[in-house]
């Protein structure tokens, strides 16, 4: 099975506030593109993914991210982030009805193209799924099969809010990189000892980050 994974992304000046105490407000910027930048690369290159299209109005994440080889959809409903992602699961399925679709966090800079395989293909077994993020409270990938309805419902407690939904929660082990989002500096580090792609990394040693 091929999936097209959606991956939204907040105007960069907006994204990664937690970031803030790391990152100050004329870095964190260009760190939140750094994670894009390595999410997509990492996520084009998985051998479970025909395509990747990314929901931003931001021009600059626009034009980086289309270079990678991602699709750019705007986010016409500017209603939030479940607004976004379901905006651009209707735009693929406008043309691709029959598309597996899967809902990817733009910040997972330590993403392993064979892990996500992983994941892609213990979803396909359920109509939706999800896997939870390393705090075991969010949810890092939410997937619907082409005879489903993406229906998401990140934000606060996504993890049980997904599972309310009636989706699959998939109880991997060893799949750490699809896991590890980055909210906090505590979660950067955390992504920098898996081992991040060359953007972040880049980005990364240009920040003062206590116990690195």
């Amino acid at each position: 099975m091929q999936w097209t994974l959606v991956i939204p992304l907040k105007p960069l000046a907006r994204a990664k506030s937690r970031l803030s105490d790391t990152a100050g407000d004329g870095v964190r910027p260009g760190l939140a593109l750094a994670f894009a930048q390595d999410t997509v690369a990492a996520a084009l290159a998985c051998p479970a993914v025909g395509d990747v299209a990314v929901v931003t109005d931001d021009p600059l994440a626009g034009r980086e991210l289309a270079a990678l080889g991602a699709h750019i959809v705007p986010d016409e409903p500017r209603g939030g982030l479940n607004a976004a992602l379901a905006h651009a699961a209707a735009v693929v399925r406008s043309t691709r009805p029959d598309s597996s679709l899967a809902a990817l966090n733009a910040d997972l800079p330590a993403l392993r193209p064979l892990e996500l395989a992983r994941v892609l293909d213990a979803a396909a077994e359920f109509p939706r799924a999800f896997l939870a993020d390393s705090a075991a409270i969010g949810t890092t990938l939410l997937a619907a099969r082409k005879d489903a309805e993406l229906s998401p419902a990140f934000g606060p407690d996504s993890r049980a809010r997904h599972r309310a939904s009636g989706a699959a929660e998939l109880p991997l082990t060893a799949v750490d990189s699809v896991r590890q989002d980055v909210d906090t500096g505590e979660d950067l580090r955390a992504a920098l000892a898996l081992g991040v792609g060359p953007r972040t990394a880049a980005a990364a040693a240009r920040l003062l980050i206590p116990g690195q």
